[in-house]
Protein backbone atom coordinates (compact mmCIF):
# COMPACT_ATOMS: atom_id res chain seq x y z
CA UNK A 1 0.00 0.00 0.00
CA UNK A 2 1.44 3.55 -0.78
CA UNK A 3 2.78 5.91 2.08
CA UNK A 4 -0.71 7.67 3.06
CA UNK A 5 1.05 10.06 5.67
CA UNK A 6 -0.12 13.38 4.21
CA UNK A 7 -3.71 12.22 4.27
CA UNK A 8 -3.72 11.05 7.53
CA UNK A 9 -3.01 7.73 10.21
CA UNK A 10 -5.67 5.22 9.42
CA UNK A 11 -7.66 6.00 12.32
CA UNK A 12 -8.59 9.91 10.64
CA UNK A 13 -9.66 7.91 7.53
CA UNK A 14 -11.56 5.46 8.57
CA UNK A 15 -13.36 8.43 10.81
CA UNK A 16 -13.82 9.81 7.12
CA UNK A 17 -15.52 7.05 5.76
CA UNK A 18 -17.81 6.48 8.82
CA UNK A 19 -18.77 10.19 8.21
CA UNK A 20 -19.15 10.00 4.63
CA UNK A 21 -16.76 12.66 4.25
CA UNK A 22 -16.59 14.32 0.89
CA UNK A 23 -13.50 16.61 1.59
CA UNK A 24 -11.20 13.32 1.08
CA UNK A 25 -12.94 12.12 -2.38
CA UNK A 26 -9.71 12.22 -4.50
CA UNK A 27 -7.05 12.23 -1.55
CA UNK A 28 -7.46 8.84 -0.53
CA UNK A 29 -9.78 5.69 -2.14
CA UNK A 30 -11.47 3.27 0.09
CA UNK A 31 -11.40 -0.20 -1.62
CA UNK A 32 -13.28 -3.23 -0.27
CA UNK A 33 -11.82 -6.50 -0.14
CA UNK A 34 -14.97 -8.63 0.37
CA UNK A 35 -16.29 -7.00 -2.99
CA UNK A 36 -13.08 -6.32 -4.97
CA UNK A 37 -14.58 -2.58 -5.69
CA UNK A 38 -13.04 0.71 -4.46
CA UNK A 39 -15.25 3.39 -3.86
CA UNK A 40 -14.88 7.21 -2.83
CA UNK A 41 -15.10 7.97 1.09
CA UNK A 42 -18.62 9.60 0.86
CA UNK A 43 -19.80 6.90 -1.25
CA UNK A 44 -23.66 6.04 0.15
CA UNK A 45 -23.37 2.42 -0.12
CA UNK A 46 -23.41 0.54 3.21
CA UNK A 47 -19.53 0.58 4.69
CA UNK A 48 -17.69 -2.84 5.25
CA UNK A 49 -16.50 -3.85 8.45
CA UNK A 50 -12.81 -2.59 9.23
CA UNK A 51 -11.03 -5.78 8.76
CA UNK A 52 -12.60 -5.58 4.89
CA UNK A 53 -10.71 -2.04 4.51
CA UNK A 54 -8.21 -0.86 2.27
CA UNK A 55 -6.89 2.93 1.61
CA UNK A 56 -4.68 3.33 -1.60
CA UNK A 57 -3.44 7.18 -2.35
CA UNK A 58 -4.80 7.01 -6.07
CA UNK A 59 -7.00 4.97 -8.09
CA UNK A 60 -4.14 3.37 -10.09
CA UNK A 61 -3.10 1.75 -6.76
CA UNK A 62 -6.64 0.43 -6.34
CA UNK A 63 -6.33 -0.54 -9.73
CA UNK A 64 -3.18 -2.18 -9.77
CA UNK A 65 -4.36 -3.86 -6.94
CA UNK A 66 -7.09 -5.68 -8.52
CA UNK A 67 -9.76 -3.73 -7.17
CA UNK A 68 -12.39 -2.10 -10.04
CA UNK A 69 -14.22 0.78 -9.75
CA UNK A 70 -17.48 1.34 -7.91
CA UNK A 71 -20.85 1.87 -10.04
CA UNK A 72 -22.73 4.19 -7.64
CA UNK A 73 -20.06 6.51 -6.43
CA UNK A 74 -17.44 6.82 -9.91
CA UNK A 75 -14.35 7.13 -7.72
CA UNK A 76 -12.85 7.58 -11.19
CA UNK A 77 -14.64 10.50 -11.86
CA UNK A 78 -13.94 12.64 -8.64
CA UNK A 79 -11.63 15.89 -8.55
CA UNK A 80 -7.85 14.89 -8.86
CA UNK A 81 -5.84 14.96 -5.65
CA UNK A 82 -5.21 18.67 -4.61
CA UNK A 83 -1.81 17.27 -3.78
CA UNK A 84 -0.12 17.18 -6.90
CA UNK A 85 -1.64 20.59 -7.88
CA UNK A 86 0.51 22.50 -4.75
CA UNK A 87 3.16 20.14 -3.99
CA UNK A 88 6.48 20.91 -5.82
CA UNK A 89 8.72 17.13 -5.60
CA UNK A 90 9.36 14.99 -8.57
CA UNK A 91 6.38 12.93 -7.84
CA UNK A 92 3.67 15.94 -8.31
CA UNK A 93 5.67 17.65 -11.08
CA UNK A 94 5.40 13.31 -12.96
CA UNK A 95 1.51 13.30 -11.91
CA UNK A 96 1.35 16.80 -13.63
CA UNK A 97 2.75 15.77 -16.73
CA UNK A 98 0.71 12.05 -16.56
CA UNK A 99 -2.15 14.14 -16.39
CA UNK A 100 -1.12 16.48 -19.26
CA UNK A 101 -0.66 13.01 -21.87
CA UNK A 102 2.89 12.72 -21.63
CA UNK A 103 3.09 9.16 -21.04
CA UNK A 104 0.48 8.63 -24.01
CA UNK A 105 2.97 10.33 -26.19
CA UNK A 106 6.77 9.73 -25.27
CA UNK A 107 6.09 6.67 -23.06
CA UNK A 108 7.30 6.29 -19.82
CA UNK A 109 10.85 6.35 -20.75
CA UNK A 110 10.09 9.77 -21.70
CA UNK A 111 8.38 11.17 -18.73
CA UNK A 112 11.62 10.00 -16.44
CA UNK A 113 13.87 12.18 -19.12
CA UNK A 114 11.92 15.10 -18.78
CA UNK A 115 11.65 14.70 -15.18
CA UNK A 116 16.00 14.30 -15.29
CA UNK A 117 15.83 10.60 -13.57
CA UNK A 118 16.03 6.98 -15.03
CA UNK A 119 12.62 5.25 -15.39
CA UNK A 120 13.76 2.84 -12.97
CA UNK A 121 13.90 5.97 -9.94
CA UNK A 122 10.63 6.97 -11.05
CA UNK A 123 8.87 3.77 -11.04
CA UNK A 124 10.04 3.41 -8.00
CA UNK A 125 9.51 6.98 -5.85
CA UNK A 126 6.04 6.76 -8.06
CA UNK A 127 4.83 3.36 -6.57
CA UNK A 128 6.29 4.48 -2.76
CA UNK A 129 4.16 7.71 -2.96
CA UNK A 130 1.22 6.37 -4.88
CA UNK A 131 1.12 2.84 -5.16
CA UNK A 132 1.58 2.59 -8.91
CA UNK A 133 4.13 3.71 -11.52
CA UNK A 134 3.71 5.67 -14.56
CA UNK A 135 2.59 2.99 -16.98
CA UNK A 136 -0.43 2.07 -14.45
CA UNK A 137 -1.08 5.87 -13.87
CA UNK A 138 -1.55 6.89 -17.41
CA UNK A 139 -3.58 3.72 -17.83
CA UNK A 140 -6.20 4.90 -14.97
CA UNK A 141 -6.14 8.33 -16.37
CA UNK A 142 -7.08 6.69 -19.81
CA UNK A 143 -9.65 4.71 -18.25
CA UNK A 144 -11.31 7.23 -16.41
CA UNK A 145 -11.21 10.00 -19.88
CA UNK A 146 -12.57 7.09 -22.03
CA UNK A 147 -15.63 6.41 -19.34
CA UNK A 148 -16.27 10.34 -19.39
CA UNK A 149 -16.49 10.39 -23.57
CA UNK A 150 -18.54 7.23 -23.66
CA UNK A 151 -20.99 8.66 -21.03
CA UNK A 152 -21.10 12.34 -22.40
CA UNK A 153 -21.09 12.01 -26.06
CA UNK A 154 -21.75 9.99 -28.87
CA UNK A 155 -18.84 9.34 -30.90
CA UNK A 156 -18.09 5.73 -31.81
CA UNK A 157 -16.27 3.37 -29.68
CA UNK A 158 -13.14 3.68 -31.84
CA UNK A 159 -12.61 7.24 -31.97
CA UNK A 160 -13.25 7.87 -27.61
CA UNK A 161 -10.51 4.96 -27.90
CA UNK A 162 -8.01 7.24 -29.52
CA UNK A 163 -9.24 10.41 -27.77
CA UNK A 164 -8.69 8.62 -24.14
CA UNK A 165 -4.76 7.45 -25.49
CA UNK A 166 -5.77 3.67 -26.25
CA UNK A 167 -3.12 2.32 -28.68
CA UNK A 168 -5.53 -0.30 -29.71
CA UNK A 169 -9.03 -1.04 -29.58
CA UNK A 170 -8.53 -4.34 -28.03
CA UNK A 171 -6.39 -2.47 -25.17
CA UNK A 172 -9.45 -0.05 -24.63
CA UNK A 173 -11.84 -2.73 -24.35
CA UNK A 174 -9.84 -4.66 -21.76
CA UNK A 175 -8.86 -1.49 -19.56
CA UNK A 176 -12.84 -0.32 -19.49
CA UNK A 177 -13.52 -4.41 -18.77
CA UNK A 178 -11.10 -4.37 -15.89
CA UNK A 179 -11.63 -1.19 -14.35
CA UNK A 180 -15.51 -0.99 -14.69
CA UNK A 181 -17.06 -4.63 -14.54
CA UNK A 182 -18.44 -4.27 -18.30
CA UNK A 183 -17.72 -3.14 -22.01
CA UNK A 184 -17.60 0.15 -23.32
CA UNK A 185 -21.02 -0.50 -25.05
CA UNK A 186 -22.53 -1.76 -21.57
CA UNK A 187 -21.57 1.45 -20.04
CA UNK A 188 -22.69 3.64 -22.65
CA UNK A 189 -26.38 1.69 -22.66
CA UNK A 190 -26.44 2.50 -18.78
CA UNK A 191 -26.13 6.51 -19.44
CA UNK A 192 -29.12 8.07 -19.61
CA UNK A 193 -27.65 12.08 -20.25
CA UNK A 194 -25.61 12.01 -23.08
CA UNK A 195 -25.04 14.37 -26.03
CA UNK A 196 -22.90 16.02 -28.06
CA UNK A 197 -21.87 19.84 -28.59
CA UNK A 198 -22.63 19.71 -32.02
CA UNK A 199 -20.22 20.42 -35.16
CA UNK A 200 -17.09 17.89 -33.96
CA UNK A 201 -17.52 19.78 -30.56
CA UNK A 202 -17.28 17.33 -27.03
CA UNK A 203 -19.27 18.72 -24.41
CA UNK A 204 -17.88 17.59 -20.83
CA UNK A 205 -18.41 18.25 -16.88
CA UNK A 206 -15.16 19.07 -15.28
CA UNK A 207 -15.66 18.32 -11.74
CA UNK A 208 -14.43 20.07 -8.59
CA UNK A 209 -14.51 20.54 -4.72
CA UNK A 210 -17.58 22.70 -3.01
CA UNK A 211 -17.40 25.53 -1.98
CA UNK A 212 -16.46 26.72 -4.86
CA UNK A 213 -16.19 31.01 -5.90
CA UNK A 214 -16.36 31.25 -9.64
CA UNK A 215 -16.69 35.05 -9.58
CA UNK A 216 -12.88 36.15 -9.36
CA UNK A 217 -11.52 33.07 -11.87
CA UNK A 218 -14.02 34.20 -14.86
CA UNK A 219 -14.03 37.93 -14.07
CA UNK A 220 -10.21 37.94 -13.97
CA UNK A 221 -10.08 35.81 -17.39
CA UNK A 222 -12.38 37.92 -19.25
CA UNK A 223 -11.36 40.83 -17.88
CA UNK A 224 -7.88 40.01 -19.13
CA UNK A 225 -9.17 38.52 -21.81
CA UNK A 226 -6.80 39.12 -25.66
CA UNK A 227 -9.22 39.38 -28.75
CA UNK A 228 -9.29 37.10 -30.97
CA UNK A 229 -7.74 34.54 -28.83
CA UNK A 230 -10.05 34.69 -25.49
CA UNK A 231 -13.19 36.14 -25.36
CA UNK A 232 -16.40 36.00 -22.80
CA UNK A 233 -19.81 35.17 -24.75
CA UNK A 234 -22.95 33.55 -23.43
CA UNK A 235 -21.88 33.59 -19.95
CA UNK A 236 -19.09 31.76 -20.92
CA UNK A 237 -15.35 31.77 -21.15
CA UNK A 238 -13.68 31.11 -24.63
CA UNK A 239 -10.17 30.43 -25.42
CA UNK A 240 -7.84 29.12 -28.01
CA UNK A 241 -5.45 26.21 -27.03
CA UNK A 242 -2.11 25.32 -28.12
CA UNK A 243 -2.23 21.15 -28.38
CA UNK A 244 0.17 18.58 -29.00
CA UNK A 245 -1.76 17.36 -32.32
CA UNK A 246 -2.59 20.96 -33.66
CA UNK A 247 -4.83 24.12 -32.07
CA UNK A 248 -7.82 23.53 -30.24
CA UNK A 249 -10.70 25.95 -28.41
CA UNK A 250 -12.31 25.23 -25.26
CA UNK A 251 -15.47 27.15 -23.63
CA UNK A 252 -16.13 26.97 -19.52
CA UNK A 253 -19.28 28.09 -18.25
CA UNK A 254 -19.76 27.75 -14.39
CA UNK A 255 -22.71 25.13 -13.96
CA UNK A 256 -24.34 24.04 -10.82
CA UNK A 257 -21.62 21.79 -8.96
CA UNK A 258 -19.39 21.37 -12.17
CA UNK A 259 -17.70 23.47 -15.11
CA UNK A 260 -19.44 22.82 -18.50
CA UNK A 261 -16.15 22.37 -20.71
CA UNK A 262 -17.06 22.50 -24.98
CA UNK A 263 -13.90 21.25 -26.32
CA UNK A 264 -12.53 21.44 -29.94
CA UNK A 265 -9.96 19.70 -30.86
CA UNK A 266 -7.64 19.18 -34.21
CA UNK A 267 -6.79 15.45 -32.59
CA UNK A 268 -8.75 13.99 -30.61
CA UNK A 269 -5.89 12.14 -28.86
CA UNK A 270 -5.87 15.86 -27.65
CA UNK A 271 -8.91 15.41 -25.74
CA UNK A 272 -6.69 14.45 -22.08
CA UNK A 273 -4.54 17.50 -22.56
CA UNK A 274 -6.96 19.51 -23.24
CA UNK A 275 -9.03 18.84 -19.94
CA UNK A 276 -5.56 19.22 -17.72
CA UNK A 277 -5.13 22.39 -19.13
CA UNK A 278 -8.89 23.82 -18.82
CA UNK A 279 -8.27 22.60 -14.98
CA UNK A 280 -5.68 23.87 -14.37
CA UNK A 281 -6.89 27.25 -15.88
CA UNK A 282 -9.57 27.11 -13.41
CA UNK A 283 -7.90 25.71 -10.39
CA UNK A 284 -10.45 22.96 -10.20
CA UNK A 285 -8.05 20.19 -8.44
CA UNK A 286 -7.91 22.23 -5.51
CA UNK A 287 -8.68 21.17 -2.22
CA UNK A 288 -10.24 24.79 -0.65
CA UNK A 289 -10.35 23.60 3.05
CA UNK A 290 -6.74 24.09 3.62
CA UNK A 291 -6.09 27.26 2.15
CA UNK A 292 -9.49 28.31 3.66
CA UNK A 293 -8.56 27.35 7.09
CA UNK A 294 -4.80 28.67 7.45
CA UNK A 295 -6.17 32.26 6.17
CA UNK A 296 -9.03 32.24 8.19
CA UNK A 297 -6.44 31.97 11.55
CA UNK A 298 -5.71 35.39 11.12
CA UNK A 299 -8.59 37.88 12.36
CA UNK A 300 -8.03 40.19 9.34
CA UNK A 301 -8.29 37.27 6.69
CA UNK A 302 -11.44 35.78 8.45
CA UNK A 303 -14.54 37.97 7.59
CA UNK A 304 -13.39 38.05 3.89
CA UNK A 305 -12.99 34.15 3.88
CA UNK A 306 -16.23 33.80 5.44
CA UNK A 307 -18.04 35.78 2.77
CA UNK A 308 -17.05 34.16 -0.05
CA UNK A 309 -15.60 30.92 0.73
CA UNK A 310 -14.03 28.49 -2.15
CA UNK A 311 -11.82 31.29 -4.02
CA UNK A 312 -9.38 29.86 -6.68
CA UNK A 313 -6.06 31.14 -8.51
CA UNK A 314 -6.87 32.57 -12.15
CA UNK A 315 -4.58 30.49 -14.10
CA UNK A 316 -3.57 30.85 -17.83
CA UNK A 317 -3.32 27.56 -19.73
CA UNK A 318 -0.39 28.08 -21.81
CA UNK A 319 2.66 29.22 -18.92
CA UNK A 320 4.93 30.34 -21.73
CA UNK A 321 1.87 32.26 -22.77
CA UNK A 322 1.37 33.99 -19.53
CA UNK A 323 5.17 34.45 -18.46
CA UNK A 324 5.26 36.94 -22.23
CA UNK A 325 1.79 38.66 -21.04
CA UNK A 326 3.21 39.40 -17.54
CA UNK A 327 5.86 41.19 -19.40
CA UNK A 328 3.72 43.00 -21.59
CA UNK A 329 1.27 43.90 -18.22
CA UNK A 330 4.23 45.49 -16.51
CA UNK A 331 3.32 49.09 -15.80
CA UNK A 332 -0.14 49.26 -18.32
CA UNK A 333 -3.48 49.11 -17.50
CA UNK A 334 -5.15 45.10 -18.12
CA UNK A 335 -7.04 46.13 -20.84
CA UNK A 336 -3.97 47.73 -22.97
CA UNK A 337 -1.89 44.65 -22.23
CA UNK A 338 -4.91 42.73 -23.33
CA UNK A 339 -4.89 45.05 -26.55
CA UNK A 340 -0.80 44.48 -27.02
CA UNK A 341 -1.57 40.60 -26.56
CA UNK A 342 -4.13 40.61 -29.13
CA UNK A 343 -1.92 42.47 -31.72
CA UNK A 344 1.24 40.25 -31.22
CA UNK A 345 -1.35 37.31 -31.94
CA UNK A 346 -2.43 39.00 -35.15
CA UNK A 347 0.71 39.15 -36.42
CA UNK A 348 2.78 36.01 -35.31
CA UNK A 349 -0.03 34.07 -33.73
CA UNK A 350 -1.00 30.48 -35.53
CA UNK A 351 -4.35 31.00 -37.20
CA UNK A 352 -7.17 28.54 -35.82
CA UNK A 353 -10.81 27.78 -37.65
CA UNK A 354 -12.99 28.52 -34.96
CA UNK A 355 -17.21 27.56 -36.61
CA UNK A 356 -18.88 29.91 -33.74
CA UNK A 357 -16.81 32.73 -34.93
CA UNK A 358 -14.74 35.60 -32.21
CA UNK A 359 -11.53 33.32 -31.97
CA UNK A 360 -8.97 33.88 -35.13
CA UNK A 361 -5.80 32.53 -33.07
CA UNK A 362 -3.21 31.30 -31.02
CA UNK A 363 -1.15 33.22 -29.10
CA UNK A 364 2.59 33.65 -30.81
CA UNK A 365 4.37 30.58 -30.10
CA UNK A 366 7.75 31.61 -28.08
CA UNK A 367 10.19 30.47 -31.04
CA UNK A 368 8.07 33.15 -33.32
CA UNK A 369 8.22 35.78 -30.76
CA UNK A 370 11.57 35.57 -30.33
CA UNK A 371 12.11 36.05 -34.20
CA UNK A 372 9.99 39.21 -34.22
CA UNK A 373 10.66 42.44 -35.36
CA UNK A 374 11.37 44.80 -32.75
CA UNK A 375 9.87 47.40 -34.80
CA UNK A 376 6.54 45.66 -34.42
CA UNK A 377 6.53 45.09 -30.61
CA UNK A 378 3.98 48.02 -29.73
CA UNK A 379 5.90 49.06 -26.45
CA UNK A 380 8.57 50.67 -24.97
CA UNK A 381 12.05 49.87 -26.07
CA UNK A 382 13.12 48.22 -22.81
CA UNK A 383 10.06 46.25 -22.38
CA UNK A 384 10.66 45.09 -26.41
CA UNK A 385 13.56 44.09 -25.16
CA UNK A 386 12.62 42.16 -22.39
CA UNK A 387 9.88 40.84 -24.35
CA UNK A 388 12.75 38.94 -27.14
CA UNK A 389 14.97 37.61 -24.34
CA UNK A 390 12.15 36.08 -22.39
CA UNK A 391 10.80 34.93 -25.80
CA UNK A 392 14.04 33.29 -26.94
CA UNK A 393 14.81 31.83 -23.24
CA UNK A 394 11.34 29.95 -23.65
CA UNK A 395 12.50 28.72 -26.88
CA UNK A 396 15.58 27.28 -25.70
CA UNK A 397 14.42 25.70 -22.62
CA UNK A 398 16.82 28.32 -20.95
CA UNK A 399 14.00 29.13 -18.65
CA UNK A 400 10.92 26.04 -18.05
CA UNK A 401 7.55 26.66 -16.57
CA UNK A 402 5.58 23.83 -17.88
CA UNK A 403 3.72 21.29 -15.90
CA UNK A 404 7.12 18.91 -14.68
CA UNK A 405 9.01 22.36 -14.08
CA UNK A 406 11.07 22.70 -10.23
CA UNK A 407 9.14 25.87 -9.18
CA UNK A 408 12.45 27.14 -7.26
CA UNK A 409 14.49 27.01 -10.24
CA UNK A 410 12.32 28.13 -12.60
CA UNK A 411 12.10 31.35 -10.20
CA UNK A 412 16.15 31.44 -10.91
CA UNK A 413 15.92 30.98 -14.37
CA UNK A 414 13.43 33.98 -14.82
CA UNK A 415 15.47 36.36 -12.33
CA UNK A 416 18.24 35.85 -14.90
CA UNK A 417 16.74 37.49 -18.33
CA UNK A 418 16.94 41.29 -18.02
CA UNK A 419 13.97 43.51 -17.14
CA UNK A 420 12.32 40.15 -14.83
CA UNK A 421 11.75 41.77 -11.71
CA UNK A 422 10.08 40.10 -7.97
CA UNK A 423 6.72 41.34 -9.57
CA UNK A 424 6.90 39.47 -12.77
CA UNK A 425 8.77 36.27 -11.19
CA UNK A 426 6.06 35.95 -8.38
CA UNK A 427 3.06 36.61 -11.01
CA UNK A 428 4.34 34.11 -13.21
CA UNK A 429 4.64 31.70 -10.62
CA UNK A 430 1.25 31.99 -9.22
CA UNK A 431 -0.59 31.70 -12.37
CA UNK A 432 1.42 30.03 -14.89
CA UNK A 433 3.09 27.15 -12.58
CA UNK A 434 0.76 27.39 -10.09
CA UNK A 435 2.49 27.01 -7.15
CA UNK A 436 0.19 27.65 -4.36
CA UNK A 437 2.40 29.96 -2.00
CA UNK A 438 3.40 32.63 -4.29
CA UNK A 439 3.30 36.35 -3.13
CA UNK A 440 3.80 39.66 -4.57
CA UNK A 441 4.00 41.26 -2.41
CA UNK A 442 4.64 44.40 -4.30
CA UNK A 443 1.64 44.43 -6.20
CA UNK A 444 -0.18 47.54 -5.77
CA UNK A 445 -3.11 45.96 -5.29
CA UNK A 446 -2.24 43.35 -2.86
CA UNK A 447 -0.79 46.32 -0.79
CA UNK A 448 -3.96 48.27 -1.33
CA UNK A 449 -5.63 45.35 -0.37
CA UNK A 450 -3.72 44.79 3.06
CA UNK A 451 -3.75 48.24 3.82
CA UNK A 452 -7.26 48.60 3.94
CA UNK A 453 -7.05 45.80 6.26
CA UNK A 454 -4.76 46.97 8.65
CA UNK A 455 -1.93 44.92 7.42
CA UNK A 456 1.00 47.08 6.27
CA UNK A 457 3.12 46.74 3.27
CA UNK A 458 6.38 45.85 2.71
CA UNK A 459 8.37 43.72 5.34
CA UNK A 460 5.63 44.32 7.67
CA UNK A 461 2.94 42.51 5.14
CA UNK A 462 5.96 39.93 4.12
CA UNK A 463 6.32 38.84 8.17
CA UNK A 464 2.44 38.81 8.54
CA UNK A 465 2.32 36.55 5.29
CA UNK A 466 4.17 33.92 6.68
CA UNK A 467 1.34 32.62 8.80
CA UNK A 468 -0.69 32.02 5.16
CA UNK A 469 2.30 29.95 4.24
CA UNK A 470 1.96 27.59 1.45
CA UNK A 471 -1.49 29.42 0.50
CA UNK A 472 -0.39 33.03 -0.33
CA UNK A 473 -1.30 32.64 -3.70
CA UNK A 474 -4.98 32.25 -2.33
CA UNK A 475 -4.34 35.29 0.29
CA UNK A 476 -3.88 37.45 -2.90
CA UNK A 477 -7.05 36.75 -3.94
CA UNK A 478 -8.71 37.78 -0.87
CA UNK A 479 -6.94 41.02 -0.40
CA UNK A 480 -7.54 41.95 -4.34
CA UNK A 481 -11.27 41.20 -2.79
CA UNK A 482 -10.95 43.40 0.02
CA UNK A 483 -10.81 46.68 -1.92
CA UNK A 484 -13.65 48.35 -4.05
CA UNK A 485 -13.71 45.18 -6.29
CA UNK A 486 -16.17 43.34 -8.09
CA UNK A 487 -15.17 40.10 -7.15
CA UNK A 488 -16.37 40.87 -3.67
CA UNK A 489 -19.32 39.96 -5.40
CA UNK A 490 -22.25 37.33 -4.82
CA UNK A 491 -21.94 34.42 -7.88
CA UNK A 492 -25.55 35.64 -8.89
CA UNK A 493 -23.76 38.63 -10.31
CA UNK A 494 -22.68 39.35 -13.57
CA UNK A 495 -19.27 37.81 -13.81
CA UNK A 496 -17.20 39.26 -16.81
CA UNK A 497 -16.39 42.15 -15.51
CA UNK A 498 -13.16 43.25 -13.07
CA UNK A 499 -11.61 46.48 -11.42
CA UNK A 500 -8.35 46.91 -13.33
CA UNK A 501 -4.89 46.13 -10.74
CA UNK A 502 -1.85 47.80 -10.85
CA UNK A 503 1.61 46.61 -11.50
CA UNK A 504 4.71 47.19 -9.70
CA UNK A 505 8.42 45.84 -10.99
CA UNK A 506 11.39 46.27 -9.22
Amino acid sequence: MADLQILGNEEQLQAAVAGRDARFDGWVFLAVTSTGIYCRPSCPAVKPKREHQRFYASAAAAQEAGYRACKRCRPDASPGSPAWDWRSDVCARAMRLIGEGVVDREGAAGLAQRLGYSLRQLERLLIAEVGAGPAALARAQRAQVARTLIENTDLPMGQVAFAAGFASIRAFNRAVADVFACSPTELRAKTRNRAEAGGGAISLRLAYREPFEPSNLFGHLAASAAPGVEEWRDGAYRRTLRLPGGPGIAALKPGPGYIEARLRVADLRDVTAAVARCRRMLDLDADPQAPMEALAADEALAPLVAKTPGRRVPRKADPDEYAIRAVIGQQVSTASAATIAARLAERYGEPVDDPDGGLARLFPDPAALAEADPAHLPMPGSRKRTVLALAAALADGSVELGPGADWPTARAQLAQVPGVGPWTVEMVAMRAMGDPDAFPVKDLGVIKGAEALGLGAGRALEARSQAWRPWRAYAVQYLWASSEHPTNRTPNDDIPDETEREKADA
